[in-house]
């Protein structure tokens, strides 16, 4: 896993995302090098990074041209850009060429992820599992709401991370904003 430190950032683009989510979210996905691999929402590329590395095929998708242009950086820092196909358009559009799924990861949905989820479930393959990073509460609801009435088997964890930085004095904790891992499973 890199260290936050490591990626390139743009402050007109969000992330990455944090280390310690990116290790949960690989875990949860249950990635393998025979899966292909949606990542919607790349922002800077951190779940993109570390999917690429998993993953058969990777696709990362983001409307913003900032966040495309970021994500390639730092795939070709890490030595990953033949290793990803990236789409600078909104997640509906893109997903339409887009045949093959076995993992949906969902970062940013713009205010469309419930047609997200709708077309993901259309193109996704037996056992595929869709994952959805949210901090917004509405966004939690909405996401295990609509898988669930598409028949996904859901789990939910919201995951608070506070790190230490020393300090002359000692150790100061600071703290994160607490993200929702949604896994959901055809």
């Amino acid at each position: 896993m890199e260290k936050d430190s490591e990626f390139i950032k743009n402050e007109n683009v969000p992330g990455p995302t944090k280390e310690e989510i990116r290790c949960l979210v690989v875990c949860k996905s249950k990635v393998s090098k025979n899966d292909d691999v949606v990542d919607i929402g790349c922002g800077t590329g951190g779940i993109t990074v570390e999917m690429a590395k998993r993953a058969k095929n990777l696709i990362a998708i983001d409307k913003s041209p900032k966040a495309i242009e970021t994500t390639l950086k730092n795939l070709k820092k890490f030595k990953l850009e033949d290793k990803v196909k990236l789409i600078e358009n909104d997640a509906l559009n893109a997903l339409k060429n887009i045949n093959s799924i076995d993992i949906a990861i969902i970062g940013g949905s713009g205010n469309d992820l419930e047609e997200i989820i709708e077309t993901i479930d259309k193109k996704i393959n037996k056992n595929g599992r869709i994952i959805v990073t949210a901090i917004l509460l509405e966004t939690k609801v909405q996401a295990i709401s609509k898988l669930k009435k598409l028949g996904y088997t859901t789990e939910f964890i919201e995951v608070n991370i506070a790190k230490g930085q020393n300090i002359q004095r000692g150790t100061i904790i600071f703290g994160q904003n607490p993200i929702a891992i949604i896994t959901a499973v055809k």
